[in-house]
């Protein structure tokens, strides 16, 4: 457990103090540090002298309160008066030991399972019998490495938290830090330009002081058109946030607001039956419907100078204003947050870093312009939901029996367009319900990528310090000297004000974000997010609490934002090759979990990340499952014990006690059986597509044969897609990369099946072949969809008949000889 510390850390005192107006002198900074409450679980002896978890509140819990729970337990909530509370002491032991029990029974039947397979290479009558021995080899590797990557996630589920924070009771708007909002696109065609707008839209109309609220926009393509949406999304900011503020609108997402219905309670304060409310959303609904034409004409006024720029184009930075005049007084005297695009310069000559490189421009740009201590990062579709969510991330990062360690506060990526039927697994019920939750009682969640509030100087490595030798910062941080001054400044710098100013720091900004400045630097190895994987996300994080950072999970009932999920097979697979590609490359490189050093980081959650970086493998057992036992079943060859035998028992255990733990997980996070097969169908697409995919990608990247490469996810929503989604049906329309695989499967399972049945009737050798005949009956029946693509479906979303047809002459003329000879030795 890792353990409080009350700003001892000189570096990280001072370098608070001078930041975003908190405080002014010591005795302030103890009294604001006084005022902020934690609680944190230990554990220790309680009473009556067993092995318990203590709950510890500290007086300072009347100004802000934060609290933190074991999942599944008694909820307390932070008090005014007693400074120490012990909860369910007994009762977590108990829960601690039946773990412990559980996972040494499942153990012990793992274990006489691979005694059956080790068994089979010492039977002396192998040879004589004429049983081939490489089937049951890699039967015996695939099941040790599904076990070793099964031990690594038991420790997500060790030490369950959750939290609960009470924002009302920070302090006042004028001592609150300052927060830097960056939000990134790429692509306006796979990105459409309204809804990143809508995006900026709700993070401008966040509920945070304005002047203490700065919106960058990221724009990798250099499109003019996404430059000119922000400029007219500035426009109707204008009258958007004064309406948001005015009458408390909870979903400050324009589009999000005028889709719900205008009954909603829960879209606005008390005024829902007041005639003026319902005047002036009339009103600025006009004025929406407006902006979305505008948007939208932008496409045909634009559209010729889109795709020349998105690969090779100069830097352009600028800070979104226009002239008042003749504007009406409503909007002069609105205050909105700073609006600032970017777009960094690229060159095809010069490695850009995908989105890593994207945020450490932003970091440097943002430095010399608004130095916010804090930095929200959001995706372009996503947007954000609750209002309050910068201010429960700062609840955390006040707090100051946590905030000298706290690198920063992640929470969950959860999406508004899930179906009822969620076929996709976009729920992310796994990650978000269950493993980040597991993390947070470790060293704390892994970064996600989006939806998280970072400490600035957490990236910053270990090198800005009082006292550091600015000349020799420049080794790391690159020549720019207002980015140094930005690293020690008392003061943040200002665009607003004086003209000169103004264009000096844009001269300044532009040079930061040209595509040579981090040459030569620390750029992306040891400061900012490091760019040696395509999961930028995952290893910057892992860097971070290897030196001793930690983090935070926060999520509540109320999604603070919701993005656009993916709603087809191709989009999911293609994204899920990518991060699987990413994963892995972590896990093969210096950065593996477990041989990594330096690190401050417990082996409960260098296990967690280990089982991330690998998980991807389970595509090589899984090939074995789909095929080994099929193609033997083909030839006769037993590979598992007979039904008389006491070892099928063994085998029948781990198969049920594997659905349990699955189902009964599903279940106390919320979900239905249902979602069980879905989890489960669409775990063996991605094993057997995208992580065969990624994790050879991440190796032939690795021996230098290929280079990186990254396409955004589409976010372009496609009706007659988003039809089949919602109706439970899959989108075969892919990639023949992705079905094929898939269909030659199907086929092979659907031959070795009826070969069973038919050696069951004529044979009468069911007992023997009764586990082979099984995995290919639980296949088809898991992957029917598939079946009905191929013989049933006749709309658009089918698998092409050509696919199957040739997926079924690999199968008959290919797959069966070549892998039957194979697995003869």
């Amino acid at each position: 457990m890792r353990k409080s510390m009350i700003f001892r850390d000189l570096d990280c005192t001072w370098w608070l103090r001078r930041h975003g107006g908190m405080v002014a002198n010591d005795n302030e900074l103890n009294f604001t540090a006084a005022g902020l409450a934690t609680t944190q679980w230990h554990e220790g002896a309680d009473a009556s002298g067993g092995l318990g978890l203590r709950r510890e509140v500290r007086d300072s819990s009347k100004i802000l309160g934060i609290k933190s729970s074991i999942s599944r337990r008694p909820r307390l909530v932070t008090g005014m008066g007693s400074p120490r509370h012990k909860v369910g002491s007994n009762r977590w032991a108990r829960r601690r030991r039946f773990r412990v029990l559980v996972l040494g029974m499942w153990m012990a039947f793992k274990f006489f399972a691979e005694k059956f397979r080790v068994s089979f290479f010492f039977q002396n009558d192998i040879k004589e019998v004429g049983i081939p021995t490489l089937p049951w080899l890699l039967l015996f590797l695939s099941e040790l490495l599904l076990f070793f990557i099964w031990l690594l996630g038991q420790a997500f589920r060790w030490r369950t938290v959750s939290r609960t924070v009470f924002p009302e009771r920070l302090p006042e708007d004028d001592k609150l830090p300052s927060i830097d909002v960056f939000i990134f696109t790429a692509d306006p065609d796979r990105e459409p330009t309204l809804l990143v707008m809508n995006t900026v839209l709700s993070a401008m109309a966040m509920d945070y002081p304005p002047d203490k609220l700065h919106v960058y926009l990221s724009d990798d393509g250099g499109s003019t058109l996404t430059l000119n949406g922000l400029r007219e999304a500035w426009r109707f900011a204008k009258w958007w946030i004064p309406f948001c503020t005015r009458f408390g609108i909870q979903k400050r997402c324009p589009e999000a607001y005028f889709s719900s219905p205008t009954n909603d309670d829960d879209d606005h304060g008390h005024f829902d039956s007041s005639d003026e409310y319902r005047l002036e959303r009339e009103k600025l609904k006009e004025k929406y419907q407006d902006f979305k034409e505008r948007v939208k004409a932008l496409r045909g006024t634009f559209k010729d100078t889109i795709s020349f720029t998105s690969k090779d184009h100069p830097s352009v930075i600028e800070v979104i204003q226009e002239n008042t005049s003749g504007i009406r007084e409503q909007e002069v005297q609105s205050i909105l947050p700073r609006l600032v695009y970017v777009s960094r310069e690229k060159k095809p000559s010069h490695p850009h870093h995908f989105k890593a490189g994207a945020i450490n421009t932003l970091l440097r740009v943002s430095g010399v312009m608004s130095n916010s201590p804090y930095i929200l990062s959001l995706d372009c579709d996503m947007y954000c939901n609750d209002p309050t969510s910068a201010r429960q991330a700062i609840c955390f990062h006040l707090d100051p029996n946590i905030s000298s360690s706290l690198g920063f506060v992640q929470f969950p990526q959860r999406f508004h367009n899930v179906a009822k039927k969620d076929i996709y697994e976009r729920r992310l019920r796994s990650i978000f319900s269950l493993m980040w939750p597991g993390l947070d009682g470790l060293d704390g969640p892994i970064l996600s990528g989006t939806g998280f509030v970072m400490k600035r100087i957490a990236l910053y490595s270990s090198y800005v310090k009082e006292g550091a030798d600015p000349i020799e910062l420049k080794k790391y941080f690159g020549p720019s000297n207002e980015l140094i001054k930005s690293l020690f400044q008392h003061t943040k710098p200002n665009l607003i004000n004086g003209k000169d100013s103004s264009n000096e720091l844009l001269q300044e900004a532009k040079f930061l974000a040209s595509c040579t400045y981090g040459d030569q630097t620390k750029w992306g190895e040891e400061v900012g997010f490091l760019h040696y994987s395509v999961a930028e996300d995952f290893l910057t994080g892992f860097a971070l609490q290897c030196k001793g950072w930690n983090s935070v999970y926060f999520s509540s009932s109320k999604p603070q934002f919701l993005g656009l999920g993916v709603t087809n097979l191709n989009d999911l697979l293609t994204q899920g090759t990518r991060s699987s590609s990413g994963l892995v490359e972590v896990g093969i490189s210096k950065f593996c979990p477990f041989i990594y050093s330096p690190s401050k980081m417990s082996f409960l959650e260098k296990m967690c990340y280990g089982n991330l970086s690998f998980f991807p493998l389970n595509c090589l057992p899984l090939w074995c499952f789909a095929t080994i036992p099929q193609l033997c079943l083909l030839k006769g060859i037993p590979l598992y014990p007979e039904v008389s035998n006491s070892y099928f028992i063994i085998f029948m255990l781990l198969f049920i006690s594997s659905l349990a733990q699955h189902s009964y997980e599903i279940l106390i996070t919320g979900g239905s059986l249902r979602s069980l097969i879905y989890e489960q169908r669409i775990w063996m697409m991605r094993a057997i597509t995208s992580h065969l995919y990624g994790t050879l990608d991440a190796f032939v990247k690795r021996i230098g044969m290929r280079e990186a490469n990254f396409l955004p996810t589409n976010k372009a929503e496609d009706d007659e897609r988003v039809k089949l989604y919602e109706n439970g049906i899959y989108d075969f329309r892919t990639s023949t990369m992705f079905l094929g695989p898939l269909v030659a499967l199907v086929i092979l399972n659907i031959g070795s099946l009826l070969a069973g049945i038919a050696r069951a009737i004529l044979v009468g050798d069911l007992d023997k072949m009764f586990v082979q005949v099984f995995i290919s009956f639980y296949i088809l029946a898991l992957n029917y969809p598939i079946i009905e693509g191929m013989v049933i479906r006749k709309d658009k979303g089918r698998i092409p008949t050509l696919i199957t047809i040739l997926s079924a002459i690999f199968s008959i003329i290919i797959f069966l000889p070549v892998g039957s000879r194979l697995l003869m030795y």
